[in-house]
């Protein structure tokens, strides 16, 4: 985890998976606010963007300015999204803390989205493992894989589990630093998530960090998550109001809510960092500059139950 003092990493990905296939775009200033914003609500690490042409997503065409500004922020992990070496030499050079690594363990799935096979994305991560093993110790920066579709996806139907268990361990004897297991297109239920955390953990727990990204599909996000709790994850990606969503899931809503979710492991008595009331006037940067966008949320809507935050000694997740 950046933080060490915290129980459970609550990671922000709204300004790149939130709002990557949003044709409006965000000014720079304002993507800057709210990184300054979250932070100041105690957001502890935030993917700011992706380091892809611009022709291809305009969204981030400022992706250099928006990671130098959050660099600036203090006790802020940075972290960047790239499907390539040339994007994680950019991301490099710029001097992001975590480079995060585009794949997918569905092979259409990774066709459509990636331009490439999952051999071939494999190929392109073992180049950004020698970028990074090429700079001297101190000054590297840390190397995490997503694997998106680790639950199902919308060509193939059902991933199986050791079809995500061999893709991570791929990525693990390659030099991986974190793997991310996603959720892309809502496939997943707490059974199933609590089941293929289990064994990821358990077989390769002790070399890596295991994140989670969940999306609110069909309503199992936050159910996922305590699931995933449960298995033993302790990092977890959202976005605020719930912005986002898949190209491949139509008609579906995005990540899940990052309010939901900081109110959820603070009620399970784990500390985030985080203080959720601060994060709701946040919510007005998405609502100015993307009016058309839905604000997701239940907490947002309904606010503190009486006595919230209670004591931590209610908690029933324990390390």
């Amino acid at each position: 985890m950046s933080n060490k003092n915290i129980d459970v990493e609550c990671r922000e990905v709204g300004l790149r998976d939130g709002i990557q296939i949003v044709k409006t775009f965000v000014p720079t200033d304002e993507k800057i606010r709210w990184i300054r914003e979250e932070v100041a609500a105690g957001m502890p690490n935030m993917q700011v963007c992706s380091f892809v042409p611009p022709k291809l997503l305009p969204q981030f065409s400022d992706a250099p300015d928006v990671a130098l500004a959050a660099l600036e922020q203090d006790g802020l992990w940075v972290s960047a999204l790239t499907p390539n070496l040339r994007g994680a030499q950019t991301a490099q050079a710029i001097g992001v803390h975590e480079i995060d690594f585009m794949n997918s363990v569905s092979e259409t799935h990774s066709q459509s989205n990636g331009r490439r096979s999952t051999a071939e994305a494999l190929a392109e991560f073992k180049r950004v493992v020698e970028l990074r093993d090429s700079l001297p110790e101190g000054k590297r920066f840390k190397l995490a894989g997503g694997f998106a579709t680790s639950f199902g996806c919308s060509f193939e139907g059902h991933v199986p589990h050791n079809a995500v268990l061999q893709s991570v361990e791929n990525f693990v004897k390659a030099g991986v630093d974190e793997v991310v297991i996603a959720d892309t297109v809502g496939y997943g239920n707490p059974r199933e998530v609590k089941e293929l955390f289990t064994k990821v953990i358990e077989n390769f727990g002790d070399d890596v960090m295991v994140g989670a990204h969940f999306h609110d599909t069909r309503g199992l996000g936050l159910a996922n998550v305590y699931a995933a709790l449960e298995a033993g994850c302790r990092r977890f990606d959202a976005s605020l109001a719930g912005l986002g969503g898949c190209p491949f899931a139509p008609n579906a809503t995005g990540n899940i809510v990052m309010e939901d979710l900081v109110f959820l492991l603070e009620g399970a008595g784990l500390n985030t960092g985080i203080d959720v009331e601060k994060l709701l006037p946040i919510r007005e940067i998405i609502a100015t500059n993307l009016p058309d966008e839905p604000l997701h949320g239940t907490y947002a809507k309904a606010g503190a139950p009486k006595g919230f935050p209670w004591n931590s000694s209610t908690a029933s997740i324990q390390d």
